[in-house]
């Protein structure tokens, strides 16, 4: 069997379908070989979402060889006795427009999957494992109820492509430092986690589960999810979405108007809960390692309960953010950074206290979400302000004050 039929890459599919437009421009091109010197330029200025279509066209590709060879060769993974084999399906990429809501009620009580899948790093186009998936994390949120239940495993991942242990070791390294081998915790074969995550995810009436993820990764968790189907022999449709399409129709309902693209980021991607109890799984927690796939799926939560339930007359509870943490993240965590030294030696000094961090009412408010309840803001500007001027930043922003008045007179 030639290459081109054991593999075939999204750049493969792109180079086919556009064989003619090469032949207009009078190229000798009889086949895809031919092209693909052709096109690597038109190629690279496609967007992600433009290479995620060649990139299905490459996944149902391999996922007809894969059952052919299954059916020839009989499986190369074992099936638990107790699972009962079936036909695989596609996961379905859905867009935007599959989110829809009649009222408000309902989206207050819509339930959403947030899902993410870590790997031991990304594979080149020409392999066939594209990803090793290593790690599942899942939560059952709502607005109304906040965090309802959350589901998790470490997967028993794939043995790496000759040539390339060290470069997935070294990417997992850089992220989540799961090991290739000798992990100290059990892991989870593919057929018993797709099957457990259909499990947990259960929507009312029977229908199709619906997951979203953050953008960037969809194409990794769409592969993992497709490659542990295939290896279950698991027929169901598992539609992913897009949790940047779900904020941006939250957003449209509430104010009538579309975020902008940074404001969506900006809510996406706040590290306030890095370091946030019960937000890592357990041997994250203990190791201090902030890549976590259960705790990438709990901080989307957070962040939608931050953004919307106020404006959904949603009062905030221990589901919804970890607001215990707010005020103990900046008076115990040492992980924070200390711009004010002058005031943090004086503080030290007195014994009543130590280790505290005192915020000025303003400061507070910064700190606290808009939307937070308002005893939590009590309970923290409670604890007294500060007017001793410091060294550092704060010593720089009132000379720039001062520097300024100046040339103004």
């Amino acid at each position: 069997m030639s290459r081109s039929q054991r593999s075939r890459s999204p750049y493969y599919f792109f180079v086919r379908e556009h064989l003619p437009l090469l032949r207009q421009r009078g190229l000798p091109v009889s086949r895809v070989s031919d092209g693909i010197p052709h096109l690597s330029q038109e190629w690279a200025l496609l967007t992600k979402e433009e290479k995620m279509v060649y990139a299905e066209k490459a996944l149902k590709w391999k996922e007809k060889k894969s059952l052919q060879a299954a059916a020839k060769e009989g499986p190369k993974n074992p099936v638990p006795a107790h699972v009962t084999t079936e036909t695989y399906r596609v996961t379905s990429l859905l867009d935007a427009s599959a989110i829809s809501w009649m009222s408000d009620q309902a989206v207050v009580a819509d339930i959403f999957y947030f899902l993410d899948i870590y790997s031991h790093g990304k594979l080149p186009s020409h392999c066939d494992q594209r990803f090793l998936p290593c790690e599942i994390g899942c939560v059952k949120y709502s607005l109304k109820e906040g965090i309802m239940a959350d589901f998790h495993h470490f997967i028993d991942a794939e043995v790496p492509p000759l040539g390339f242990r060290y470069h997935c070791q070294a990417a997992s390294d850089a992220t989540h430092k799961i090991p290739l081998s000798g992990f100290c915790l059990s892991r989870t074969c593919y057929p018993v986690v797709i099957r457990e995550l259909l499990k947990f995810a259960q929507p009312a009436g029977g229908a199709c589960p619906r997951f979203y993820c953050k953008s960037d990764g969809r194409f990794r968790i769409s592969w993992c999810l497709e490659r542990m189907a295939s290896v279950a022999g698991v027929r169901r449709s598992l539609e992913l979405l897009t949790v940047e399409d779900l904020v941006i129709k939250l957003h449209q309902k509430e104010c009538q108007k579309e975020p902008s693209n940074a404001w969506v980021f900006r809510e996406l991607n706040v590290v306030l809960w890095d370091f946030s109890s019960n937000t890592r799984c357990k041997w994250h927690e203990e190791n201090d390692i902030l890549y976590c796939a259960l705790a990438s799926c709990k901080k989307m939560a957070y962040c939608i309960s931050r953004s919307f339930a106020g404006s959904y007359g949603v009062s905030l509870t221990a589901a919804h953010l970890p607001l215990e943490d707010l005020y103990f993240r900046f008076s115990h965590n040492l992980r924070q950074l200390i711009l004010d030294a002058a005031r943090f030696q004086e503080m030290k000094a007195r014994g009543s206290g130590r280790g505290k961090c005192i915020l000025s009412p303003s400061r507070v408010q910064d700190l606290v979400p808009s939307r937070c309840d308002s005893s939590l803001l009590l309970k923290m500007s409670s604890y007294g302000t500060s007017t001793t001027r410091g060294r550092g930043v704060t010593r720089w922003l009132g000379n720039t004050r001062d520097l300024s008045s100046s040339f103004s007179h």
